[in-house]
């Protein structure tokens, strides 16, 4: 029976799904149901999700938005029952479904239901699984809590059981390695939230999110996709759900990017302005806090909401802003500040062994910075290694990195930070490392070109430096979303530290922002740098 169901599930699924594409909606319907009624269609979860998914498509075309949700919930949890992107089933028909497409088509569905709520925790879940799916390949996570080897041990079962889960065999021995899967992953979000949070998606509601958040802060998460733009306001009082327009909006931000990067131009301010008109004042109303938690989504990511323009100001100087890749990072966000015997090891303008790589004012930027505060160390040329960061960067408060950054679309595990290369290391601090280090710093600054980005695709994958540098231990990251000016960012950079002193990370961002902007005026000074985590 299993090997008759393993010959002709896949062929009866491509049957009723060419029926579906070609307008034979009906003849589909009734194919699907017949194959969901199948006893044993639960052991397939590869083409399960996939059938629930085209009957959600289906009640959707049919105007039933309840059925339509039902069945796209139902996909969900498949989806979320796996780690692993693809396994043996899918590569049997050929076909890999977009899994984030049933996310979008569920949220979009709640949202027009009025289920805000509902819809803003699968938006973060849709964030979760792609997370989840960029880091599938990955195993020597580091384990930041206490009981190290047991969590190790729990983490190396849980990859075994999933392993088997996906060979074929018997009925018994699918539904057997997936118990087994459940109950290892009960007790990794027990004992390792965190890194649990990196190979299953661990549902978070809106209370949580909103018991965590301060009582003088609002959060605006944003989702955007297609045509699709929400924003979600959050704060001590509730929810909000706003449907925005969404139409061009990723070359919307891509012109705006352009003219922010043209200093011989003020055209950035009548782009500024339409973007602010799009994206912010329809939640002025609701946006009451001085302190806004951003939360970008697709093409958002890429925008500096600091240098959006209402007119008569720029946003800086009305809120003061710290960004999160996700509402849900915030359970994970250290609360206490570390105690480490060096204040701030900065690192400028390692040798790379190519001279038109060489930023001489990054050099001047780390050694100015290392003067601002006591017990500071900066580490210049070859002394700034990926090897020196290794060795010493668990010791320091504040690490500051002012070097070259690479970024790969396509694979950004693989995207870096450059350093001098040795015997010992290659040089490039590369996002998967850091998945496996541990740091034990207040803010890690990256004042380097384009460190902030991340890859911007389908699922909202961004995986970037900042990400894994919150998972390593650092409260806050501090990162550029281009190449910014040597001059005007050491400029930027030493007011930043001296700020330090007196008041929150956001806070002394902001102000040194507003000092650099009455020196360089054009944003392309000053607005690059963002804040992400912690904001004090």
């Amino acid at each position: 029976g299993d090997v008759v169901s393993w010959e002709e599930l896949p062929k009866n699924y491509i049957f009723n799904k060419s029926l579906l594409e070609t307008g034979r909606v009906g003849e589909s319907k009734s194919g699907y149901d017949d194959l969901l009624a199948s006893p044993t269609i639960k052991d397939f979860g590869e083409i399960h999700w996939l059938i629930l998914s085209d009957r959600g498509r289906i009640a959707e075309m049919e105007g039933s938005r309840v059925q339509a949700i039902e069945f796209y919930r139902k996909a969900v949890d498949v989806i979320e029952a796996q780690r692993a992107s693809i396994n043996t089933e899918a590569g049997k028909i050929g076909f890999v479904g977009d899994k984030q497409a049933v996310y979008q088509r569920l949220i979009v569905n709640l949202f027009a239901g009025g289920q805000y709520a509902v819809a803003f925790e699968y938006i973060e879940r849709s964030k979760a699984r792609a997370l989840v799916d960029m880091l599938a390949s990955k195993q020597d996570f580091a384990v930041h809590t206490a009981n190290a080897g047991e969590v190790r041990t729990l983490l190396a079962r849980a990859n075994t059981a999933e392993a088997e889960a996906r060979v074929q065999g018997g009925t018994a021995d699918i539904k057997g390695a997936r118990s087994l899967v459940v109950q290892t992953r009960q007790q990794l979000r027990q004992q390792a939230p965190e890194l649990s949070s990196l190979v299953s998606v661990t549902p978070v509601t809106v209370q949580e999110i909103q018991n965590r958040l301060p009582s003088d802060e609002v959060l605006v998460e944003y989702y955007a996709e297609g045509k699709e733009l929400y924003a979600f306001i959050l704060n001590k009082g509730g929810l909000q759900g706003i449907k925005l327009n969404g139409e061009g909006l990723t070359a919307e931000v891509q012109n705006f990017r352009q003219a922010v990067q043209d200093t011989h131009s003020t055209y950035h301010r009548d782009l500024g302005a339409k973007l602010y008109n799009r994206l912010v004042r329809p939640l002025e109303g609701a946006m009451k806090e001085r302190n806004v938690l951003i939360v970008a989504h697709g093409p958002l990511h890429y925008l500096p909401f600091n240098a959006l323009h209402d007119g008569n100001g720029y946003l800086i100087e009305r809120h003061s802003i710290r960004l999160l890749p996700s509402a849900s990072v915030l359970k994970y966000l250290k609360g206490v500040k570390p105690q480490t015997a060096g204040t701030l090891l900065a690192f400028g303008n390692p040798d790379l062994g190519d001279p038109r790589l060489d930023l001489k004012h990054a050099q001047v930027e780390a050694l100015d910075v290392a003067k601002v505060l006591p017990n500071s160390r900066a580490l210049v040329r070859s002394e700034a290694s990926e090897s020196a960061f290794k060795r010493y960067g668990e010791g320091f408060r504040y690490l500051h990195i002012a070097s070259h950054g690479t970024f790969y679309a396509d694979s950004p595990l693989n995207s870096a930070l450059l350093l001098a290369k040795d015997s010992a290391n290659d040089g490039t601090l590369t996002v998967g490392e850091l998945y496996s280090m541990r740091l034990n710093a207040d803010l890690v600054t990256l004042s380097a070109c384009e460190t902030g980005l991340g890859k911007i695709a389908n699922g909202d994958d961004v995986v970037g430096l900042t990400r894994g540098f919150l998972y390593a231990g650092s409260r806050s990251i501090v990162a550029s979303l281009w190449k910014v000016d040597d001059e005007a960012t050491a400029y930027l950079m030493t007011r930043f530290y001296g700020a330090l002193k007196g008041t929150s990370k956001r806070e002394a961002l902001r102000l040194a922002q507003i000092e650099t902007r009455k020196k360089y005026p054009h944003p392309y000074y000053w607005a690059a740098f963002q804040l992400t985590g912690e904001a004090s």
